[in-house]
C-alpha cells in the first residue's frame, strides 16, 4: 500500500513538473558578441532561474563581429536582442525595421578614450588638435559628439587596428576602447593602468547593451517582453552586486576562451564606473528616459545623422519598466 501511494505522489510531481515545462514559452535572445562580463545579467538571470520563474525558457544565442540584431528581428529569427548603443535603434526607425528598446542594461556607454598613463592629457578637451586612433564605425558615432562638443576635427582620425601594438609603442598615442575590455589589456602589457576617459561621464548621452523587442512580440506578447525585462533587471542587480558566480560559470561554459580573471576585472570597471547604476538604492538599473534619448537624437540630427522629422520616440518605449523614482 506504502509502496503504492509513494509510486502515486512520484508519477503526480513528475506529471505536474512535465507539465510545468511544457507551459515555458521559448524565448530566442541573440547577444552582439560572445559570452562576456558585459552580457552578464543575462547569464545570472538564466542560471538563477529568474527568466523561468516569468514562464520563459531563454535560450541565449551568442553573437559574433557579423551578427546583425536589428535584421534577426526583424525577420522573426528572434524575439530579443542586444543594441549596444542608442544608434541602433534609432537606425532600425530609420530603415523602417520593427522592434523598439524596451530596457538600457547600462545607464553609460561604455565607451571610453585612453591615453598612456605618462600623459600630460588631464581632460577629453586637452585632446583637440591631437591624432586619436578610432575605428571606422565610431566616426558616424561618438566622433560626431566630440566633434559637436569639443570641436574635434577629422584630420585628428587615425585609424584604430585589432592590434594594441601602435598604441603600446608610442607614449603619445591616444585610442578609443571600451571601459571593461582595452584598459584591462593594457594594464597586462604595460604593468600600469593607461588613463581613461568614459565619454558618459563627459556628457555623452548614449545608454549601453539595451534589450532590442521585436515589433511582432512587443504587440502579441506584451507579458512576455515584461516578465524578461523583469528578469533580466533582477539578473544584472544579482550579477553586479551580489555574488556573480552562478552566471560567470555559464559564461566560461558557453565561451572557453573567456577567463574569470577578466569577468572579475570587468564587474569592478561596472560597479567602479557606475555602469549599471548610480542610485543608491539601485532604483534604476535598466531606465530609460524620454529627455536622454531626445538629447542624443538632437546631437545627431544637427550633424546629419538623421533626418531631423525622424520620429525619435519610435526607437524605443517605456511601458515595461516598473522603475520606482520616488
Amino acid at each position: 500500500m506504502k509502496k503504492a501511494l509513494f509510486t502515486f505522489f512520484f508519477l503526480a510531481l513528475l506529471t505536474n513538473s512535465l507539465c510545468k515545462a511544457e507551459e515555458l514559452i521559448d524565448i530566442r535572445f541573440a547577444t552582439d558578441w560572445r559570452a562576456q562580463a558585459e552580457q552578464g545579467g543575462f547569464y545570472q538571470a538564466l542560471a538563477l532561474g529568474l527568466y523561468e520563474e516569468k514562464g520563459l525558457r531563454v535560450k541565449i544565442i551568442q553573437g559574433n563581429a557579423g551578427v546583425n540584431i536589428p535584421r534577426l528581428l526583424a525577420f522573426g529569427e528572434v524575439d530579443f536582442g542586444i543594441g549596444s548603443n542608442s544608434f541602433i535603434p534609432l537606425n532600425m526607425v530609420a530603415n523602417g525595421l520593427p522592434g523598439k528598446a524596451v530596457m538600457a542594461s547600462f545607464q553609460k556607454d561604455p565607451q571610453i578614450i585612453m591615453t598612456h598613463p605618462s600623459s600630460s592629457v588631464e581632460t577629453i578637451g586637452d585632446m583637440q588638435n591631437k591624432p586619436i586612433m578610432i575605428s571606422e564605425a565610431s566616426i558616424g558615432a561618438f566622433w560626431l559628439w566630440l566633434k559637436s562638443k569639443y570641436s574635434f576635427s577629422d584630420n585628428q582620425i587615425r585609424k584604430k587596428t585589432f592590434s594594441l601594438a601602435p598604441f603600446i609603442t608610442n607614449k603619445e598615442a591616444i585610442q578609443q576602447g571600451y571601459l571593461t575590455s582595452e584598459p584591462y589589456l593594457v594594464e597586462k602589457e604595460l604593468g600600469r593602468s593607461p588613463k581613461i576617459f568614459l565619454l558618459a561621464d563627459f556628457g555623452y548621452p548614449s545608454y549601453g547593451a539595451m534589450i532590442l523587442a521585436s515589433g511582432e512580440i512587443i504587440k502579441k506578447r506584451p507579458n512576455v517582453v515584461k516578465g524578461f525585462v523583469e528578469a533580466s533587471i533582477e539578473g544584472w542587480k544579482s550579477y553586479i552586486y551580489d555574488n556573480p558566480d552562478k552566471g560567470n560559470q555559464l559564461i566560461m561554459r558557453e565561451n572557453r576562451e573567456m577567463t574569470e580573471e577578466i569577468l572579475l576585472q570587468a564587474i569592478e570597471k561596472i560597479r567602479q564606473y557606475n555602469l549599471l547604476s548610480s542610485d543608491t538604492f539601485k532604483r534604476d538599473v535598466g531606465l530609460m528616459e524620454n529627455k536622454i534619448w531626445n538629447n542624443f537624437f538632437k546631437i545627431m540630427s544637427d550633424n546629419g545623422v538623421y533626418e531631423k522629422d525622424l520620429n525619435w520616440e519610435d526607437a524605443f518605449t517605456l511601458d515595461f519598466l516598473n522603475i520606482d523614482n520616488n
